[in-house]
């Protein structure tokens, strides 16, 4: 299994060096699956950069005769405003989106999981309206997309240690939190108690 995406599914901040990406992959061999997982967590990667990396490094590490599942988030990193403008237009964001998500969903298993707030209120009206934009398209698309944003939103441990941290990434109880909710989520693969 392959998780792409950004500095959070990297897992940056986390003293235990394993973000949300390990401890749910923890939780699968710890219930006895018999699971090879790969963390393609890029710092700095918008939706650009993913578009143009995720097919070759997962035909990679995706043999034929396995079962083979992909996990993507991203999206935080497309809103952060440069020299007054965004990283990535919006409209770019979605297009990117839709191409990764059919494409990978041609070929593999796919999940979603939604871009996280910041603890920056100005910066998440644009994660807000863009996750809701790649909400409506996986649906559309019938492909399983968590939002994590409103849960983490209101959640005093995610945002404190963020902000505390680098004003971005949480650091251990906050990616606890984001384990859970994926751990919790219906359409998660490995679902139980976390």
């Amino acid at each position: 299994m392959c998780f792409v995406g950004d500095s959070f599914v990297l897992g940056a901040g986390d003293p235990l060096c394993l973000g949300w990406v390990g401890r749910l992959a923890q939780h699968a061999i710890g219930r006895g699956i018999a699971l090879t997982h790969y963390n393609l967590g890029i710092r700095r990667d918008t939706s650009r950069d993913i578009a143009a990396r995720w097919l070759q490094e997962c035909t990679a590490r995706l043999p034929d005769g396995s079962e083979n599942r992909l996990v993507f988030s991203f999206g935080v990193n497309d809103t952060v405003m440069e020299n007054g403008q965004r990283r990535i237009p919006e409209e770019e964001s979605v297009e990117n989106f839709c191409a990764i998500i059919e494409k990978a969903a041609a070929r593999f298993p796919i999940l979603v999981i939604g871009p996280p707030p910041l603890p920056n209120d100005a910066h998440n009206i644009r994660i807000e309206a863009l996750d809701h934009r790649f909400a409506l398209e996986a649906a559309t698309r019938g492909i399983p997309y968590l939002s994590v944003f409103e849960p983490l939103k209101t959640d005093e441990h995610w945002l404190t240690e963020a902000r505390d941290n680098d004003g971005a990434h949480p650091r251990r109880v906050g990616y606890d939190r984001l384990a859970a909710l994926v751990q919790r989520w219906d359409r998660w693969w490995f679902t139980s108690i976390f």
